[in-house]
């Protein structure tokens, strides 16, 4: 059985991406729901297009332990369980399947061409999805009232997120792929 491990190289990547899915979660525009607008998804996307599955995961899982033990790395400088478990948790807890599934289709575009924008979307609409789900089951509203509040005025920008993460995160990918 092989045995993987991480290198100091990815241990350091994983650290980066984490620090900058810090950074852009405080680049929160406030929504009429009280689901705000952020940057995450665009750092989680980002992370797993250049990091890969396995590491993008990672990084996703350290934020959101980070934020778990009440360090406020959160949107709008929150932290704490509160976060994960309240109204807009279940986007939180999708970002490491939002990160795996969208480095999944970079580490398979080489076999199918249109797995990583297929893998990108789908990682996206979980995301949306899981949001939603937490927002009505948490507030008691309908799931149809979660989709209206939480993926319905996203639609735009989340496709917006996609398409600049996914541009960036190949450029940087390339870049990075000369120097390591």
């Amino acid at each position: 059985m092989k045995r993987q491990s991480l290198h100091i190289r990815d241990l350091c990547m994983i650290s980066l991406f984490t620090a900058v899915i810090v950074i852009m979660a405080q680049i929160v525009i406030p929504m009429p729901f009280g689901v705000p607008f952020t940057m995450q998804t665009f750092a989680i996307t980002l992370a797993g297009i250049v990091l890969g599955s396995k590491n993008g995961a990672i990084a996703s899982i350290i934020y959101i332990m980070l934020g778990a033990i009440g360090l406020p790395v959160f949107a709008n400088f929150t932290g704490g369980w509160q976060s994960i478990i309240g109204p807009t948790g279940g986007f939180i807890l999708s970002f490491p399947l939002l990160a795996y599934l969208t480095g999944l289709g970079v580490e398979l575009r080489s076999k199918w061409k249109g797995v990583s924008i297929l893998a990108l979307t789908l990682g996206t609409c979980l995301n949306l999805f899981c949001g939603a789900l937490m927002f009505s089951s948490i507030t008691g509203s309908s799931f149809i009232a979660g989709i209206t509040a939480c993926v319905v005025p996203f639609i735009p920008a989340s496709i917006v997120k996609a398409i600049l993460a996914y541009i960036l995160g190949f450029n940087i990918r390339k870049r990075l792929q000369t120097f390591l």
